[in-house]
This record gives C-alpha cells, structure tokens and sequence, in this order.
C-alpha cells in the first residue's frame, strides 16, 4: 500500500446494511405522500390513460373508493382534478357547486374523513379553448389570457371547492395576483382556515404531456409560455416564491420535480413555508415505459428519484406512484 494512504475509509460505513439505514440522513416516509386523483364527470367505469399505464381517469364513486384505499395503505393526501362532460368560454364549470371536482370532495370527504383533500384551482380543464382564463385580443389579433380576468373566476372557484369540503386549495393557472384573489375570495366566504398551496414555481414543461392527456387539459392554440415560467429564466424562481407568499399562501409548490432539483433546493433555502414538489405526468411516464421495456428497475428508480427530491428540500412529494411507494414501505 502506498505511503501516505487515508485511515479513514468512508467505505466502513456502508459496509453493514443496518447501518447504513441508520446513516440515512433522508427518509421517504409515506405521511410525506400526495396522490393526484382525476375524476371523470362522463365516465360510469374507470378509464385507464394510454400514455400513463397504471393511472385512471374515474367516475366519483370509483375516486371515493380509490381514496380510502390509498388512506388504508397511509397515503392520506390527494390532489384532485376534474373532467367536465361540458366545456365553455368562460370554463363556468370550474366554480360550479355541482361541478365534477366539488362532487368528487364530497365523495371522498364520505369515504375517508380524515383524508387531507387537496383541489386544484384552475380554468383549463373547464374552458373550450384550453387555456387557464378568459381571452382577450391584444393588438395584431393576436388572443391570450387575460390575467385580471381571470382572478375573480378562479376565487369563485376556490370558495366552491372550499365549500365542497377542500381542506386545502391548490392554484395553478400562473396568473399574478390569483393568491391575493384566492385568500381574500375564501375570507370572505368564512374560510379563513382553509389553507392555500400555491403552484408558486410552475414551468412551462414538455413534461406535462400524459397530463393533458388524463385531464383533457391542453390549450387548443398556442401555448402557456406566456404565463407558466421560462425553464431558462432562473432569477424569476424566488421573486415568483416570495410575491406568493406575500399574497397569502401557506404552503408553495415546485413543478416539476426530478428536472428541478436545483429550484427546489434554491426554493427551500430561500423561503420558510412548507414546500412540495410535484413529480410530474411526463417524469412519471418515463420511468414506467422504461421499466416496461426492462430498461431499469422501477421500484428502484423511483425511490431514488423519490429521495432525490426529498434531499433537495421538498417536505411533501406528489406523485403517480404513491400507491407502489406506500406498498413498498409497508413491506416487512
């Protein structure tokens, strides 16, 4: 052996698998877990989604019974989109009171009591063309979303969901200022409590297409550069974070998550709020398909990258495959 070779041999720490459990400084735990759940005004039988093998669009009852599994299995937390049978300009649907998401929370408000019902808040799926908001023309013909138009739709929304019996609502249109709207829209309907996790850092993603897929969501002309975040535009990252906050939310979100990690890391140190990060349709697909063809190993793959975000500071983690990670950590 060479003269001047380290004592230290880091090697003796890993060794020995109980102590390397004991070392692990980074734990997925299945209370850290957020299931996405679509529920399906149209549909009498669950439909799986061809471009996420494993995931299903449901009727309500099918999401009820859904969520009290997941609520048997530990995974306790759902985030819940709709599909509506009808579409408008306006996407009317979204604040409906008999809306497809408002049906869905109360069946599983039945179903599993102390189920944490996360709603996102958004226009997309509810408006004919797509896109998180009414339109406006601007000079040149051109149609895009008006921002300020959208802030009282997506309050009323929020107070339906709150009213349905969201324990915490989730806005995701990206419009400036729909925090600010949403908390002063749900105070004054009497939910001071209900609690506001704001897709605060949401890029514009190639990523999000199975998504589209599952949810009915994609815009039908152009696309939503113009207000979900520049990939390549990382000085907007915490002024996005912090403006959120200061509107009034409680918990902040990253999505998406294994091609972010460096935004949530950058996220968790810059802010104190509670941070989750949202393992995406696209990250989700890349995984199963590739472990369908036997290129990798899916349940390590995904508790690596599951790790992976909990070691860039995500507290929380939504994820398609919540199911398999409670399962897996339930395993003697």
């Amino acid at each position: 052996m060479s003269e001047g070779y380290p004592t230290r041999r880091l090697r003796r720490l890993r060794y020995n698998p109980t102590l390397r459990a004991m070392l692990a400084g980074v734990r997925v735990r299945v209370e850290d877990l957020i299931a996405p759940v679509f529920v399906h005004e149209a549909l009498r039988r669950r439909k799986e989604v061809p471009s996420m093998p494993g995931q299903y669009q449901r009727p309500v009852a099918d999401a009820a019974d859904y969520v009290a599994a997941l609520a048997a299995k530990g995974v306790r937390a759902v985030l819940v989109f709709g599909i509506p049978k009808a579409k408008d300009a306006s996407g009317s649907g979204a604040w409906d009171d008999e809306g497809i998401v408002q049906q869905g929370l109360r069946a599983m408000r039945a179903a599993a009591p102390q189920t944490l019902l996360i709603a996102d808040a958004c226009l997309c799926e509810y408006t004919d063309h797509g896109h998180c908001g009414p339109l406006v023309e601007l000079p040149g013909g051109r149609m895009d979303v008006d921002n300020d138009g959208a802030l009282a739709a997506l309050a009323r929304t929020a107070v339906s969901q709150a009213r349905a019996g969201a324990d915490i609502i989730a806005p995701s249109a990206m419009m400036d200022g729909q925090v600010w709207a949403i908390r002063r829209g749900l105070d004054a309907a009497g939910f001071e409590r209900t609690a506001i996790m704001s897709y605060a850092v949401k890029f514009a993603s190639a990523l999000y297409g199975p998504f589209r897929d599952a949810a009915g969501s994609a815009p039908g002309f152009g696309d939503r550069r113009s207000y979900q975040m520049d990939p390549a535009a990382p000085k907007q990252i915490l002024a996005e974070a912090k403006a959120d906050l200061a509107e009034g939310a409680d918990m902040l979100m990253v999505k998406p998550a294994a091609a972010y990690l460096d935004v949530i890391s950058a996220v968790a140190h810059a802010t104190d709020a509670p941070l989750a990060a949202y393992h995406v349709s696209g990250e989700f697909a890349m995984i199963r398909f590739a472990a369908r063809s036997g290129a990798l190993d899916e349940r390590r793959a995904v508790m690596e990258i599951t790790t992976s975000i909990k070691r860039a500071g995500a507290d929380l983690v939504i994820t398609y495959f919540a199911e398999q990670i409670a399962d897996w950590l339930g395993e003697p």
